[in-house]
């Protein structure tokens, strides 16, 4: 009796006591917008202006490309960009447009090691694909190559899917899928410049395919532009013998207005 009371009074004061030092934080770092840096309710959050810019992308959408429809086509329909050509993944969901707010949200991790930013932008991304993160087998990111890596010193895909993973429960295979080819950056090149610099640039490992094949996967990526990238890492996933690959990015480009 007396041990549960010692166990029970140390639980209350760690409780306690980790209130206080959150409260500590909270005042010596008060919450601020994570794209203004104006005053909010609480951390890695966006204030009502900076949330009311961002253009996020609901239905009715296609339902393999999430290309955002102007009205309800109805049930089924989908895209004639994804009639016209099939993408190599099964489904393509994103959380919001690649402009304004989204696309500085996007850069500042990217650009700026804002690595503080991953888990709110994980937390939508989670929520924009609810059905099929909740049916994967599993969560990958789309990986840098290895020279690239230690110049950059963190893959922004990898932060998401990871973060992505922790929410949802699910595995992150952090080193089922690599860049096997050094490739230029993608920024400034053609859709067809795109397309044939990163041809073969990825492979699932020997010893690897086992956690593979069958399953069901979601790719993660920060921005959809025009798929050339997550296209050939779902293409050596499909080799490998998966099953389903949902590509899941926080933004993604349109080629013109919706």
């Amino acid at each position: 009796m007396w041990a549960h009371l010692v166990q029970k009074s140390a639980s209350v004061s760690r409780h306690h006591a980790g209130t206080v030092l959150r409260g500590l934080f909270h005042l010596v770092y008060p919450p601020a917008c994570a794209h203004c840096h104006g005053r909010v309710a609480s951390h890695h959050a966006l204030c009502p202006a900076c949330w009311g810019e961002m253009r996020l992308i609901e239905k009715p959408y296609c339902p393999v490309l999430g290309l955002p429809f102007a009205h309800d086509p109805g049930e089924g329909m989908v895209s004639p960009q994804a009639i016209a050509q099939p993408p190599v993944f099964d489904r393509l969901r994103s959380v919001a447009l690649h402009e304004g707010v989204a696309r500085h949200l996007v850069h500042d991790l990217k650009y700026r090691d804002r690595v503080d930013l991953a888990p709110m932008m994980a937390g939508w991304m989670v929520r924009a694909a609810s059905l099929e993160v909740a049916e994967a087998d599993a969560i990958l990111a789309v990986p840098l190559h290895r020279m690239r890596m230690f110049r950059r010193m963190f893959n922004q895909s990898a932060e998401l899917a990871r973060h992505v993973a922790r929410q949802s429960g699910k595995p992150f295979l952090a080193e089922a899928l690599v860049r096997r080819k050094r490739t230029q950056q993608q920024v400034g090149l053609t859709a067809n410049q795109r397309s044939l610099n990163v041809r073969g640039a990825f492979e699932v490992p020997e010893g690897r395919a086992d956690l593979i094949f069958g399953k069901r996967l979601v790719l993660i990526d920060d921005v959809y532009t025009t798929g050339a990238t997550v296209s050939a890492a779902t293409t050596a996933l499909k080799k490998a013998g998966a099953a389903d690959v949902t590509v899941l990015t926080f933004a993604r480009a349109l080629a013109g207005p919706i």
